[in-house]
Parts: C-alpha cells; sequence; structure tokens
C-alpha cells in the first residue's frame, strides 16, 4: 500500500509516542484503534495497546492503561499521553478523507522485528455482530495469540462464536503498509537505568504502605493555565472517545 509523505510522518510520530510511554524495554508492540462515523455528532472511537517485556524467560503481554500503577507515574498526565497517540491516529484519517481514499474504521498496529506494520480495516462497526467487548477479546486472540483455554469461559464462549461466524462469513479485505521501525533514540517517559523492571515494580508496590500514592516521574507538574478540557473521556482499561 502506497502512502503519502504526510501519512509517513504520522507513522513516526505514532512510534515515538509509543516508545515514549512504554518504560521499560520491550519485545513487540500491538496497538488497535478505531474511529466510527456518526450522523450528526463527532466521531466516536476506542483504543488499546500491548506490549511484551523484553527477557530471557516467557512473558506476558502488558495492557498499555496498567502502566501508571505498575510504573507509579501519574495517571492523569499518562492518560493525555496516550490521547495524544489516538489524536494522531485521527489526523492520518483525516489524510485518507481529504485525499479521497476508501476511508478506514478501524487499524491494528504492530511493532516487532525490527518492522511497523499497520492494517487498514474497512468494515463497518456499527453493523458488526460483534460489540467492543467482545471485538477487543477476538482481537486479543488473533494479534496476541492468546491461548483459548486459558480465557474465562465467558471469553471462550466468544471466540468461539467468531470462529463460527468466519466459517460462513469471509473477512473483508484489509489493506496493509510495512515499514522499518523508526531506528533514532527516542527518550523514554523514565530512564531504563532508573526504572525497574515489571516483575520488580509489581512486588515492590506489595510492600508499599501506600500503593496509591503517585510520583510525577519524568512529568512536570500543570499549572491550572495548563490543563485543558478534552472531549474525550475514559472507561475501564480501553480508551473509549464519545462526543
Amino acid at each position: 500500500m502506497i502512502s503519502l509523505p504526510e501519512e509517513k510522518v504520522l507513522y513516526l510520530e505514532i512510534q515515538k509516542k509509543l516508545f515514549y510511554i512504554i518504560p521499560e524495554k520491550w519485545e513487540s508492540i500491538f496497538l488497535y484503534a478505531s474511529v466510527i462515523d456518526v450522523p450528526d455528532q463527532k466521531p466516536i472511537g476506542e483504543m488499546y495497546f500491548y506490549y511484551l517485556p523484553k527477557g530471557i524467560i516467557k512473558r506476558k503481554f502488558v495492557n498499555g492503561y496498567e502502566i501508571p500503577n505498575i510504573f507509579n507515574i501519574d495517571e492523569e498526565q499518562y492518560s493525555q499521553l496516550i490521547t495524544d497517540v489516538y489524536n494522531l491516529i485521527k489526523s492520518l484519517r483525516k489524510c485518507f478523507i481529504r485525499t479521497k481514499r476508501k476511508v478506514w474504521s478501524n487499524i491494528s498496529i504492530s511493532i516487532e522485528n525490527f518492522q511497523f506494520k499497520i492494517e487498514f480495516d474497512y468494515d463497518d462497526l456499527k453493523k458488526s455482530p460483534f460489540g467492543s467487548y467482545e471485538r477487543h477479546v477476538i482481537w486479543r486472540y488473533q494479534y496476541l495469540e492468546e491461548d483459548k483455554q486459558l480465557l474465562s469461559r465467558k471469553d471462550r464462549k466468544i471466540i468461539d462464536t467468531y470462529l463460527r461466524y468466519i466459517q460462513f462469513n469471509k473477512p473483508g479485505k484489509k489493506d496493509m503498509y510495512v515499514e522499518g521501525v523508526y531506528k533514532l533514540p527516542v527518550k523514554n517517559i523514565v530512564d531504563f537505568e532508573r526504572t525497574l523492571t515489571i516483575d520488580e515494580a509489581i512486588a515492590q508496590s506489595k510492600k508499599e504502605d501506600n500503593p496509591k500514592e503517585k510520583k510525577e516521574i519524568g512529568f512536570r507538574k500543570k499549572k491550572k493555565q495548563d490543563i485543558v478540557e478534552e472531549e474525550e473521556t475514559f472507561h475501564n482499561q480501553i480508551l473509549n472517545w464519545k462526543k
């Protein structure tokens, strides 16, 4: 798939933002985002991302929205960084609209093995037989290769329903863009040398007398005039954007 120069700039910025907000060394990153048009309203959508920590032993994917709790990072300012990533994705979609190309409804980004890959999906999510939660479960099963037998009974049922569905309903065609990963050094939200691994961070959090207390690591404090109300709202572990 051919991308315009302005889109390549956005791909670069998305990578740099993700590299910045993950506070430990990683093997791979996977991200899902959707933008759904609603008549006479602003588009709505959702985004979630996971990363696999780097290490010798086999590790599990970490939900990106758990980073503030695990690494003791200010949640409000971290949420703003996540919003910045989603705004870049919305800008990417606007490029498709402006250049009168087929407009995608959702994307899946993977960064691993020195490759940045983005898949464009054109399914009409408003007509999908699967809701937001179900799509999240299915996406993790597909991209994170979760073992179905280790899922909850509810989630296993969702996967079984999905597998039966695709037997009789051919998935829509997706477009794909692949390029090399951005290689120049990117400052992280905290220094690797000063940051605990996820295992160490979890162990330390259990020993703290007041685990709810947050430190602003790598952030400056906001002044009142710096705080701007966002149109986006946050819901659970999945970031949802609504009017």
